[in-house]
């Protein structure tokens, strides 16, 4: 029910009907007037016709028209017009007979004489003529019968059967319901193609105000040659569905630059309450030692010359750490945050290590530590040399920092492999010495955590140098990390390799 209700509410379905209806009405409105106009209206006629061929015969006689060829005229106008015609002189002499059977009749009865037949039975009458309705005592059937005087005197009489003219009505009512017939479904043909064709653009707007109210303007009017008021009504949806789009884009656009400017404010939120946080944290320590010992100068309390210089290296020792945390502190907030834009280029990395193992050649010596490096062929990376060297320099310190003696070596080896599938190289740095604990595996790349907290402040670091890899590789979307092996630990991460521009 529900399925019928929807298609009656169609406009194609109501348009369909509409017609259809009006045609059928149309249809029905012509053979009730067929049936209760036509006879009228042909007896009318034929009324007419007998008045204008009694104006005929009465140019003849009042003609010089000889009487042969008057006669073969009224022969001709009976056939026509399918009369019967009787012609009396002034005597009551036959002038002109077409049937026996009529010139019997008229002898019978006195057509001249108003009174003899019912008056309710004449069709028509002036003072030349009367036109009545007679039955046919012989054959029964029903006539229209003529009766009028010539300027000459001579009587004129006429007949014609109405039978015929009802059998011709009956045969043209007929014939119209045929015709109708084939109209409705002709009509019913051509409706359903009209309909379509005048519904097809009103669903095709349909579709595209459904789309546009799900924020989809990807569909538009086809517009076409014919000038009318839906074509219109198309342009105008096209206009407003293009201003729309344009609009709801701007919005898009605006709303994202808001959303950006929101979550730029809130990570620089985050960023000062992190650094707050963290310097709070790792400078308690330098700044209650210089309190300490600045107290100390100040109390006197030892008062020789080498206590006061050790007291005062301590402060200064202290101050140059706290200005090196903050400086990594800000380094790594600007990295983590994405405040820090790289200027990356072509690089030799194999150089880059080797400057890397020059600058720290004291702290090798001093370890004792043998470093393996081999590669001599130049390894071109795509990337920023001055954070990369940041990359290395890390590994590497904490490579000679935590290198010990296994089986009689003590060393520390870099080298580099290469992953073809994702056109990179890695770069590891691998020293003997004790693993790190699994548990410590993901913990050591958090800031200022260390694994050996006995070591102590002298030789220790701020904790910071493996977050600072994990925000520059991150900032690189490249893998990075940590393996223990069986004599040592190795760190590794990974570089792009550059690849010539094509002309």
């Amino acid at each position: 029910m529900i399925k019928i209700k929807d298609r009656l509410n169609s406009v194609r379905i109501r348009l369909f009907l509409a017609l259809g209806i009006a045609v059928m009405v149309i249809i029905f409105f012509l053979i009730i007037l067929n049936n209760v106009v036509l006879e009228t209206f042909y007896l009318y006629s034929k009324r007419n016709s007998l008045r204008t061929v009694y104006d005929t015969v009465n140019t003849f006689y009042n003609s010089d028209v000889d009487k042969d060829i008057i006669g073969d005229e009224l022969r001709k106008i009976e056939i026509y017009n399918d009369f019967e015609i009787l012609i009396k002189n002034k005597e009551s002499t036959n002038v002109f007979v077409s049937n026996k059977e009529f010139l019997f009749i008229v002898n019978e009865t006195n057509l001249t004489n108003r009174n003899s037949v019912d008056n309710r039975n004449i069709l028509f009458s002036n003072s030349k003529m009367i036109i009545r309705q007679m039955d046919d005592f012989i054959n029964g059937e029903k006539y229209m019968v003529f009766t009028g005087t010539l300027d000459n005197g001579y009587k004129l009489y006429m007949r014609l059967p109405i039978s015929s003219i009802r059998e011709s009505v009956k045969i043209s009512n007929n014939f119209l319901y045929l015709i109708g017939g084939f109209t409705i479904i002709l009509a019913a043909i051509i409706i359903s193609f009209i309909s379509k064709r005048f519904t097809e653009p009103i669903l095709e707007l349909n579709e595209i105000a459904n789309k546009m109210s799900k924020l989809d303007f990807s569909k538009k009017y086809r517009i076409t040659d014919t000038d009318d008021e839906i074509n219109a009504l198309g342009k105008s949806i096209n206009i407003m569905s293009d201003k729309l789009e344009r609009t709801i884009k701007q919005l898009r656009n605006s709303n994202i630059e808001l959303e950006k400017d929101i979550e730029e404010k809130s990570k620089i939120d985050e960023m000062r309450k992190q650094f707050i946080s963290d310097v709070s944290h790792e400078l308690k320590t330098p700044i209650a030692l210089i309190q300490g010992y600045a107290e100390g100068l100040v109390e006197n309390v030892n008062s020789d010359e080498e206590s006061k210089t050790f007291y005062s290296e301590v402060i200064l020792d202290e101050a140059n750490k706290m200005d090196k945390i903050v400086k990594q502190l800000l380094e790594l907030m600007k990295l983590e945050y994405g405040k820090r834009e790289f200027n990356n280029e072509k690089i030799d990395i194999v150089e880059l290590i080797k400057n890397v193992i020059r600058a720290s050649q004291v702290l090798i010596d001093e370890k004792q530590v043998e470093v393996k490096f081999e590669n001599k062929k130049p390894i071109y990376v795509y990337a920023d040399e001055f954070y990369i060297e940041r990359v290395l320099s890390n590994y590497f310190i904490n490579a000679i920092k935590h290198a010990k003696k296994v089986n009689s070596e003590k060393s520390i080896k870099i080298y580099i492999t290469n992953i073809e599938e994702k056109e990179k190289v890695r770069i590891h740095v691998f020293n003997t010495g004790e693993k790190i604990e699994e548990e410590n595996i993901n913990r050591i790349w958090q800031r200022f955590y260390k694994v050996d907290t006995s070591r102590n402040r002298k030789e220790g670091g701020t904790g910071i140098g493996l977050s600072l890899v994990k925000a520059i590789m991150n900032n690189y979307n490249n893998d990075f990390g940590v393996s223990n092996l069986e004599n040592g630990v190795d760190f590794y991460f990974d570089l792009d390799i550059y690849v010539e521009e094509e002309n």
